[in-house]
């Protein structure tokens, strides 16, 4: 699906991101731990292609196309779609706007829409301007119904589950479940959607399953992993433990 290849990024001539290695297979979905300041948002400003971010070198192909050839627009018609840990408000565009965009002239999504609206009880969202006079909560379960409008073949999540309350985060969690769930192709294959998850609590990996696990710190994958077993790792014992103990076991294999 994405393949990341000896990434090296700066920003205002400063070398933020250097030699980032990441694979995510079609179906899988893969974490992203590391303190604030590591690099994480950094990556997905990249990925997305916002132009102050420098790529001095590396790749980022997906789906066989390499992605720094092509605008943020060309990049979210492959099928990328990216959740903002702090999404801008947007003065005079209405959540059905956007609702009523993807719909156009297709029924059958339009009623897949109308029972997720329903099914997620979005029904007080859609006349609003998007993110306005909503609370943490409120916006973050509003951004992610975008996703789940917009069905991308690949997901980006910032920090979906911070500062929310439990039953918000249920609410994110339902959503999430849904935008990724295993359906059929036309050749009658199951298949999974793709995604990277950028967390610090990893409250949000409780509602679906994630196939593998990076620490990134200062700019570096330090480590990679069984997902709860780095969690567990990192809650006990702190970010440096979790990459000294990598580095212990490339020295005994």
């Amino acid at each position: 699906m994405i393949e990341i290849k000896n990434l090296h990024v700066t920003v205002e001539g400063k070398e933020i991101l250097s030699n980032i290695n990441i694979t995510i297979p079609n179906g899988e979905v893969h974490a992203l731990f590391g303190p604030n300041g590591s690099g994480k948002t950094t990556l997905i400003m990249t990925i997305i292609g916002y132009p102050q971010y420098n790529v001095t070198d590396g790749e980022i192909i997906f789906e066989g196309r390499n992605l720094l050839d092509l605008e943020i627009d060309e990049r979210a018609r492959l099928g990328i779609g990216v959740a903002q840990q702090r999404p801008p408000t947007i003065k005079g565009v209405k959540l059905r706007t956007i609702i009523d965009f993807y719909s156009k002239n297709n029924p059958e999504k339009a009623d897949y829409i109308s029972t997720q609206v329903e099914k997620f009880e979005m029904q007080d969202f859609i006349d609003r301007e998007i993110n306005a006079n909503l609370s943490g909560g409120e916006i973050k379960k509003s951004e992610i119904f975008q996703m789940v409008v917009a069905s991308p073949k690949f997901l980006i999540l910032d920090e979906p589950d911070s500062g929310i309350d439990p039953v918000f985060l249920s609410k994110i969690g339902g959503m999430l479940t849904d935008i990724l769930k295993s359906k059929k192709n036309q050749d009658k294959i199951t298949t999974r959607k793709s995604g990277l998850i950028i967390t610090h609590t990893g409250d949000i990996l409780n509602y679906f399953k994630t196939n593998l696990a990076y620490l990134m710190m200062d700019g570096m994958i330090g480590c990679t992993g069984n997902p709860q077993e780095m969690l567990e790792q990192i809650q006990q014992h702190g970010y440096e433990y979790c990459i000294n103990c990598n580095r212990r076991k490339r020295e005994f294999q």
